[in-house]
């Protein structure tokens, strides 16, 4: 990359090429450098990467032409063996900008936990530069982790606010923690400028989060037709037809997200689950392990998984899946339950005795904490 450039130059300056290369080439190494550059950047990503290649078989410890190296590969979409040249020049010369490389080709490769942990690192050390906060965000957004988006990017609105990206970011997160006043007012921001996708995507998500299917629908429709590649958008809409009793189009909207964005976590377990309501276990079962890699130990789709191997009579499967999913989520009471039934069908009786001795308490604790939430719109009524 050319914030390298200088750097390299010196070194293959001070190490210059055997003569046998230098005869066979016939370009210096500074040559080399410079046509792999401008390759890259006029997009002949494979030629670039033969240059490279070339000079580091000679010089394999150069830090920056290794992050070159991988900056082309993934621009080829080539993420695996990025990470693999990203890695490499980090143990030569751990800088913040080849960090940030291997975080972005993490995140292309869909290893959001490494991603994430890169970037965290980045932002303390480079933390005026929006990017890694902003590549970061994101990774927390597909993760569900809408709290810790909203953490790291609430002390940056004096100085990044006017950020139509960042405002988005920001917007998106509080929407769907429940925030809906601090989320309209972001949503009235990004209006000011003119109606958008992004903008209409919020609203979508705003109507949706307060229950408002019909009101969704039509703003989910406009973000679709504005940019009908717009991530999340094909799926949120989804989840607005299925509020509204729509699950045929509700399918067609989950499979539609996933040619745009394929680890959509919303898409996979969804679709997953529709498939598995229809007994159509084999093709819901690549849809539900998908979300699991999307979010590793997620309750929920381990929970669906298991429920098609007790549906499919694999009990041993099922078994190990609830036993290991209670003891990580104790509070599960779909889980307690199906394993009740499951140890019941096994002749465990002391076993799904206690199962459902878990599933009483759980229910009276359930019916207690309605009752208390309830308490209060009682009391206002009466008054």
């Amino acid at each position: 990359m050319k914030c390298f450039q200088v750097s390299v130059f010196c070194l293959l300056t001070v190490f210059p090429l055997p003569r046998a290369l230098a005869a066979q080439s016939e370009r210096s190494p500074q040559d080399l450098l410079k046509e792999a550059q401008s390759l890259q950047q006029a997009g002949k990503l494979d030629q670039a990467i033969e240059d490279y290649r070339q000079i580091l078989k000679q010089y394999p410890e150069v830090a920056p032409v290794r992050s070159d190296l991988g900056a082309a590969l993934a621009g080829e979409g080539r993420y695996e063996e990025a990470i693999v040249e990203y890695e490499r020049a980090m143990r030569l010369q751990p800088l913040p900008q080849i960090r940030l490389n291997l975080s972005l080709a993490y995140y292309k490769a869909d290893k959001l936990d490494l991603a994430v942990e890169n970037l965290k690192k980045v932002h303390e050390e480079m933390p005026d530069d929006l990017r890694p906060a902003m590549l970061l965000a994101d990774c927390y957004l597909r993760q569900g982790r809408n709290k810790e988006v909203i953490a790291l990017l609430d002390p940056l609105q004096a100085t990044h606010g006017g950020d139509m990206g960042f405002t988005y970011l920001l917007g998106t997160a509080l929407v769907r923690d429940g925030q809906v006043a601090r989320g309209q007012v972001i949503i009235d921001k990004i209006l000011k400028n003119g109606d958008s996708a992004e903008a209409r995507l919020l609203l979508g998500t705003t109507e949706l989060a307060v229950h408002e299917p019909q009101a969704a629908i039509a703003d989910l429709q406009k973000a679709i037709a504005l940019d009908p590649k717009l991530a999340s958008a094909h799926s949120i809409y989804g989840r607005a037809l299925m509020e509204a009793a729509n699950p045929d189009e509700a399918q067609k909207a989950f499979r539609e997200e996933l040619v745009v964005d394929p680890n959509d976590f919303d898409s996979n377990l969804y679709l997953g689950v529709f498939l598995k309501d229809e007994q159509r276990y084999d093709e819901a079962l690549p849809y539900l392990r998908h979300a699991l890699e999307v979010r590793p130990g997620d309750p929920g789709v381990r929970y669906q998984i298991a429920a098609i191997h007790l549906a499919k009579g694999n009990f041993s499967e099922a078994q190990g899946e609830l036993e290991a999913l209670v003891k990580a989520s104790p509070g599960f009471l779909e889980a307690h339950v199906s394993l009740a039934t499951l140890y019941y069908r096994l002749k465990r009786k002391q076993d799904g005795d206690r199962e459902r001795a878990i599933v009483t308490k759980l229910t009276a604790e359930k019916q207690a904490r309605e009752s208390a939430e309830a308490k209060p719109t009682d009391t206002k009524s009466q008054n």
